[in-house]
């Protein structure tokens, strides 16, 4: 480990060593390499070297039960020696990066190319200029003054080139800054909680200093490398760092090393903050990746990266800090492709755009939830998923599918159409000049002829830069960004941009009962208790003593001493929960009961619990041990009556002594108490006890003998009441054509009974209630095995599944997203919180976590999080994700419109009269117009009610509605009309020279101006019809509700009227008068007429052109050779629709290379090492794919977690 202090980064902190840092009594150096131990020997060197955890607290000057003081200087003092926790990000482009980018674009460089040729030229004084034999070129001599003007055109193409460039770069950089912004905004939003002055407070995760007491809990993502004090029955899945999925048990006396970037699985605990942001484990990592950018490349100076890499030969722990919450987003598997290389010691992102997999889609978060469960979905070997990491590494989302293969077709197109403008001119040109008029070709003409070239061949580049719609990634990138900023309001914070526009496509919602569906304010309302059922909480006088003092022992010690009641925040509002929502309603039992459950808690603090059992969705039911004064002891349990009670041997009488408890009491209890409970939608509980003598002491690791021959104390009926606006939010969303399912860890009846109240299900329809025995049943084969073709028997009518494992949640998700049952692909949505929800987040097309009650490995895992718990922000969502849609359609109804017009008129211009009747630079500004301003202007339209009245696209829709090819060509029609009539006949009718074969260099004519103009009207009103894609007649609709769009039209309409009357050369423009003008405006106004005219014709009318941007099944199910051929010509136009989404990959991509480096530095820092290392691990998972599913089914038992519902009987409900 000494090596670590050669480099410079390190040295800033060597100054205190000599005198143990700043007074505390370790110093950074021994604090990071004690981290780096584990288990045994890191608990001998605590021993040895510390005299325990209590003296390493003393020596870090804190209390391992009072925490920090909290005083600012001691804090401050604190983050100046161990530093803050923090991972400094990367930094962000430059403005002039993004220039450079935008400079890219193909089209842009082409015409740069032409211009400067242009340029070139028109300085140069040809020696035969005066002679009459070099043909057209001097017919219509110009004066002197025009001939020199001929370097305008050149100068007017780059200037254009210039702003096009400038708009497109800023707008990515306001992209970025939005994306950044949206990341902090997450990193704020993850808090964690800290004892302080012996008070527990909740902090954002970058203020944890080394020293703190933090507590954590099941569902926990640990954000700082620290040492246990006291734990119970804690597992960590370690595999961010290991890559090993087995959860590792902590204690304090076997293992007390904890590290950040790893996930609580069970149990709960305190431990002492050791080491934060650089310092710790994984910011030493992502130091060496070169996250902490400068410090790296002073490293790389001295040559020390190498070197520098060795300290990590025996830590082997990469993680994603959970300050990197973002970036972390699910590459904790171990087998994360080998993208990247190792240069120097330093990782190079590799092929960046190749990985811009959605990270969604990459099973790995939970690395060690996800690896049985992929046995069950039929064995996918890794091998072809490496194969296929390379070429595109996700199903990409359904409108940027469609966008991309758009954008090639029409690309293509405007190549062709380009390519032939430029030949035929050429042609025409040398046809006319040597073959008809039979000119020799004189050397002295030469300059001459090839200035027409160049002019012929500008000519085709604009064709070609009005043909190709660059503005389509742009509309996309703003139309999300807009809407993801919009989706705040509206407590939906994305996490992946592209989640919000598949929501809009969503036709089924998977939700939770607990906390969406209701408002998870949990009151018992109804018990058993002493053989009566009270309809409401008894007086205490009716309860036998000694039953009450048990009854309140059991809960009160018996649960999360994290969860409590707080006295309400306001006067007159209802008492705060705390923590686990369960335990609170049964904690305000005991306060219902006239009882206090904090003095119990006090006489028997939490260090004195013996042994605790929490709460797993195995167990479905959590136990504490307490060790009585006498030496013997006593366990408390509570849980899902109907498992608790299978439990019980023994129940306490009316007078409180406890009698037998036979079978069939049993199953009259549940058909008098617990079903008609369940009924009226209470979950039912069940708490009870069992004595033990102490001697001898019971093995407490065999929890099957232990968990037996309980005693009933009571069974209490919990209320979770239907959130108010739940109902109506159900009603649109089927409306909306989407089927809304309940999955929930909750007794069947009660399932069924808020599902009613919900209107999720309708008396007297047929549907589908059972619970996750029956489904298993229905489902499975003779030999376990889940089959397709009999999930397609159920879910279509299925509607609530109850009583059901994180295991069935993912197998319904993804049975329905299989399914091929329906010609449309579901596209299904999920919501979750807990931990074990993270495999079916990550499977459903889009993940939804809960902001308040999730966990964080929930949140790691979905796509959105639900700021407010609400069932009815996801039909916002849903609102918004059409409205994304919608907003594209606008877009691209519109541009194709202009597209069409433009590149005809340019196209049959040029063959017929051989000049474009529209310049190059006019192009460039309506194509300036109509990309970067149209996209604003229609991607910025509000959503409305109207949205939700319609079924969803589907997949296979294609982009183009009939109705808008109607509009499109109807438009184009009209257009063209006016245009040619204006281009052979506007001279007489409005009686100018004509403009047509005017030579080279000739000043502008007013013929062609009212072209331009015109053209620029009719565009510019055509924007107002574009608003509507569903033939609506009301094109002016809600139309001030959208400043952006009013403000965008009118001052294009303003800069027009300055190009027309001041532009001059450089635009080709000759000043009109009013009279012109008006007609100009006329013609355009024509538009809005036309377009009622076309909303009359019937769409049955018009069979053809339908399939534009249509995916089709091939399309989605692309083979590997369809998948290399492709590649190339969508890898260019995937890097124009996603380079703003490449900052949420650059983490995904970090994370991978951890991996790939901590693998390499395990196995021996050599590479073949590495190579050993991931072929074993690929041999690994052939292993576990192919373990027959009846095991699988234990092993995801075993390895799925416990629900945030910590002691809830009912599973994630």
């Amino acid at each position: 480990m000494g090596d670590m202090t050669n480099s410079d980064f390190y040295t800033k902190n060597q100054r205190n060593d000599s005198n143990h840092a700043g007074g505390f009594g370790c110093s950074l150096m021994e604090l990071r390499s004690l981290m780096e131990l584990r288990g045994t020997e890191a608990v001998v060197k605590i021993q040895e070297d510390y005299a325990g955890v209590e003296g390493l607290c003393q020596r870090l000057k804190t209390s391992p039960t009072e925490g920090l003081a909290g005083d600012a200087i001691d804090l401050d003092k604190r983050k100046e020696v161990f530093g803050q926790n923090l991972i400094p990000p990367k930094k962000p482009k430059t403005f002039l990066q993004l220039v450079w980018e935008a400079l890219q674009d193909v089209t842009l460089i082409i015409l740069e190319i032409a211009a400067m040729i242009s340029l070139g030229l028109s300085f140069y004084q040809p020696p035969g200029e005066g002679s009459e034999s070099c043909g057209t070129a001097n017919a219509g001599a110009e004066d002197e003054g025009e001939a020199e003007a001929g370097w305008i055109e050149g100068a007017a193409i780059l200037l254009s080139v210039v702003c096009v460039v400038l708009v497109t770069a800023f707008n990515d950089w306001s992209k970025e800054k939005q994306f950044r912004g949206l990341q902090s905004r997450i990193e704020q939003e993850q808090k964690f909680q800290v004892v302080r002055g012996g008070q527990v407070i909740q902090l954002p995760v970058s203020d944890i200093v080394v020293g703190d007491i933090a507590q954590i809990k099941y569902g926990d993502l640990l954000p700082a490398d620290g040492v246990l004090i006291q734990g119970n029955d804690l597992k960590i899945d370690e595999s961010s760092l290991t890559g090993e999925s087995d959860h590792v048990r902590k204690s304090a006396d076997k293992d007390p090393m904890l590290l950040s970037g790893t996930h609580v699985m069970e149990g709960s605990g305190r431990m002492v903050v050791m080491a934060v942001g650089v310092n710790s484990q994984t910011g030493i990592i992502f130091t060496l990746l070169g996250a902490g950018g400068e410090e790296e490349e002073k490293k790389e100076k001295k040559g020390q990266a190498l070197e520098d890499g060795h300290q990590l030969a025996d830590c082997s722990h990469p993680s994603s800090h959970p300050i990197a919450t973002i970036a972390t987003d699910g590459a904790a598997s171990a087998n994360a492709p080998g993208n990247t290389s190792l240069v120097n010691g330093k990782m190079q992102d590799g092929n960046m755009e190749n990985n811009q997999t959605k990270v969604k889609k990459q099973d790995g978060a939970a690395a060690m939830e996800m690896q049985p469960l992929k046995s069950a979905e039929g064995g996918e070997t890794d091998e072809k998923e490496k194969k296929k990491a390379n070429v595109s590494k996700k199903e990409k989302s359904v409108l940027q599918g469609k966008l991309t293969k758009l954008a090639v077709q029409i690309g293509k197109a405007g190549l062709v159409m380009s390519a032939i403008t430029v030949i035929i001119l050429v042609l025409y040109f040398a046809i006319d000049n040597f073959v008809l008029q039979k000119r020799p070709w004189l050397p002295e003409c030469t300059p001459v002829y090839i200035q027409y070239f160049v002019k012929f061949f500008i000519i085709g580049v604009t064709v070609l830069v009005v043909a190709v719609p660059e503005g389509l990634p742009l509309a996309v990138t703003i139309s999300l960004a807009y809407s993801v900023k919009k989706m705040m309001k509206d407590n939906n914070l994305v996490r992946h941009l592209d989640a919000c526009e598949t929501m809009g496509n969503a036709t089924a919602i998977c939700s939770d009962k607990t906390g969406t569906l209701t408002t998870n304010r949990m009151t018992a309302v109804e018990c058993f208790v002493a053989d009566v059922h009270y309809k409401e909480i008894p007086d205490p006088s009716s309860i036998p003593a000694k039953t009450l003092e048990t009854l309140v022992n059991a809960i009160s010690l018996n649960s999360a001493y994290t969860t409590k009641i707080l006295p309400a925040d306001k006067d007159g509002g209802l008492p705060k929960q705390v923590g686990n929502k369960t335990e609170c309603g049964l904690l305000g039992l005991v306060l219902d009961l006239k009882r206090d459950y904090q003095t119990v808690r006090n006489q028997i603090p939490e260090e004195k619990l013996y042994k605790v059992y929490t709460f797993n969705s195995v167990r479905k039911s959590m136990s504490t041990v307490i060790k009585l004064p006498d030496g013997n002891f006593r366990m408390y349990s509570k849980g899902a009556s109907e498992i608790i009670l299978k439990k019980c041997s023994f129940i306490l009488n009316e007078v409180g002594e406890s009698r037998a408890f036979r079978p069939r009491d049993r199953d009259e209890m549940v058909k008098k108490v617990i079903e008609p409970m369940a009924c009226s939608g209470l979950r039912t509980i069940c708490v009870a006890y069992r004595d033990f003598s102490g001697d001898p002491e019971p093995n407490w690791d065999d929890e099957n003998n232990i968990l037996t021959e309980l005693t009933a104390i009571c069974v209490v009926g919990i209320e979770d009441p239907v959130r108010p606006e739940v109902p109506d939010a159900i009603l649109k969303c089927q409306r909306a054509g989407i089927t809304v399912r309940m999955v929930t860890g909750d007794n069947i009846n009660t399932a069924r009974a808020i599902a009613i109240k919900c209107g999720i299900i309708h008396p007297g329809e047929d549907f589908l209630c059972i619970d996750g025995k029956e489904f298993n049943r229905r489902i499975r084969n003779e030999k376990g095995e889940v089959e397709q073709e009999r999930i397609d028997k159920v879910w279509p009518k299925l509607r609530v599944l109850a009583r059901s494992s994180p295991t069935d949640k993912h197998t319904l998700v993804k049975g329905i997203i299989d399914s091929t049952l329906v010609d449309q692909r579901q596209v299904v949505a999920v919501t979750g919180d807990g931990t074990n929800d993270g495999p079916a987040l990550k499977k459903a097309d889009v993940g939804f976590a809960m902001g308040i009650a999730g966990t964080d490995v929930a949140k790691e895992a979905s796509d959105i999080i639900l700021t407010d718990d609400n069932f009815s922000s996801i039909v916002k969502a849903v609102m918004w994700g059409r409205n994304v849609y919608d907003s594209i359609s606008k877009f691209l109804q519109f541009q194709l419109t202009v597209n069409v017009v433009a590149v005809i008129v340019a196209f049959t211009g040029a063959c017929i009269t051989q000049d474009s009747p529209l310049k190059a630079v006019q192009m460039l500004w309506v194509n300036l117009i109509m990309d970067t301003f149209a996209s604003l202007a229609l991607a910025t339209e509000p959503p409305t009610e109207s949205l939700l009245m319609r079924k969803p696209y589907g997949r296979n829709k294609p982009l183009i509605s009939s109705t808008m090819t109607k509009n499109i060509l109807g438009h184009g029609v009209y257009q063209l009309i006016i245009i040619f009539t204006l281009l052979f006949v506007g001279e007489q009718i409005f009686d100018i020279d004509s403009g047509r074969n005017a030579p080279l260099h000739s000043p502008p004519s007013e013929h062609y101006t009212i072209i331009f103009n015109t053209f620029v009207m009719m565009q510019l009103f055509n924007e107002i019809n574009a608003r509507k894609i569903h033939g609506e007649r009301n094109v002016f609709e809600g139309i001030f509700r959208n400043p952006i769009f009013c403000s965008i039209v009118l001052g294009t309409f303003a800069i027009q009227i300055v190009i027309v009357q001041f532009g001059g050369k450089p635009f080709s423009c000759s000043p009109l008068d009013l009279e012109k003008w008006m007609w100009c405006v006329f013609l355009g106004l024509g538009e809005l007429v036309w377009g009622q005219v076309i909303s009359t014709i019937p769409n049955s009318k018009l069979r053809f052109l339908r399939g534009a941007g249509r995916l089709t099944q091939k399309d989605e199910m692309t083979a590997e050779e369809e998948m290399n051929e492709d590649q190339e010509e969508i890898d260019h136009a995937e890097r124009e629709l996603r380079r703003g989404q490449i900052l949420w990959f650059r983490g995904l991509n970090r994370i991978q290379t951890q991996i790939e480096v901590v693998n390499t530095f395990k196995s021996g820092t050599s590479f073949q090492g590495a190579l050993r290392r991931q072929s074993s691990t690929t041999s690994q998972n052939q292993d576990v794919t192919n373990v027959s599913s009846p095991s699988h089914v234990s092993l995801c038992n075993a390895l799925s977690s416990p629900t945030s519902t910590a002691a809830a009987p009912s599973g994630q409900c």
